[in-house]
């Protein structure tokens, strides 16, 4: 699953739901903790490759602990095995008609609710990690808990209609950024992305923009992502 650490994976009950939850924890280290918050992307899963990746950077080689969960049509939300492109689509339909994403919210505040009541967490140090779909979701996460003290954001933008919510949510971000984009995105206008991170009202932002496509970050964007994410966490 990642490089030797301590694994769980459970369902967090909160008022009539089932949340799925992923939560990764160092083998040894000073506890309590600090955490990072994963959104995966579109397609993809609590412990699909883009969070694995960043598992493998933060865990063991830095004490960070990663929490993830399923997102809406994603993962065991399902009842069925759909992955890849058929999953992508019925996220676009689902987004399309609003991207449930006050549920999101609440099922996120309730994870972290569930593993801040966790000695092993330190609840004065957690950060965001979304990109994509990651991002769709965590500005209004982020907007919504100020238990969050930091965030890596990016390749999603304003383009992807509607974008209303994302918007109104985006000018209550206050936190550090990084926000990360791609020059060839296929999905995501460089104007949507631009417009994303305008919004945003962080007095400690920056854009940064990779060459490749809409794919997994990986090499010197996960690097910068890794390294951003230390600076606020271990201290």
């Amino acid at each position: 699953m990642s490089k030797a650490s301590v694994y769980q994976e459970w369902m967090i009950r909160a008022s009539s739901k089932k949340i799925p939850a992923a939560l990764w924890l160092p083998l040894e280290g000073d506890r309590p903790y600090p955490l990072v918050m994963v959104g995966h992307g579109g397609s993809g899963h609590k412990t699909s490759n883009l969070v694995l990746d960043i598992v493998n950077e933060l865990v063991e080689p830095l004490k960070i602990a990663v929490l993830a969960i399923d997102g809406p049509v994603h993962g065991a939300r399902r009842v069925d095995s759909k992955d890849g492109a058929a999953v992508r689509q019925e996220f676009r339909d689902l987004w399309s008609r609003g991207g449930e994403v006050d549920s999101m919210v609440e099922d996120w505040r309730a994870a972290l609710d569930d593993v801040c009541s966790r000695p092993d967490i330190d609840s004065e140090r957690i950060a965001w990690y979304g990109i994509s779909m990651g991002t769709a979701y965590g500005v209004p996460v982020i907007a919504a808990d100020s238990r969050i003290g930091a965030a890596v954001l990016g390749m999603w933008g304003t383009c992807l209609k509607p974008s209303e919510r994302l918007e109104q949510d985006a000018i209550n971000v206050h936190i550090p950024v990084l926000f990360q984009t791609k020059l060839e995105d296929e999905i995501f206008t460089e104007e949507g992305q631009n417009t994303l991170f305008n919004l945003l009202k962080s007095s400690q932002k920056r854009i940064v923009k990779y060459q490749g496509g809409h794919t997994d970050p990986k090499g010197a964007q996960l690097k910068e992502a890794v390294e951003f994410l230390q600076t606020y966490l271990v201290f």
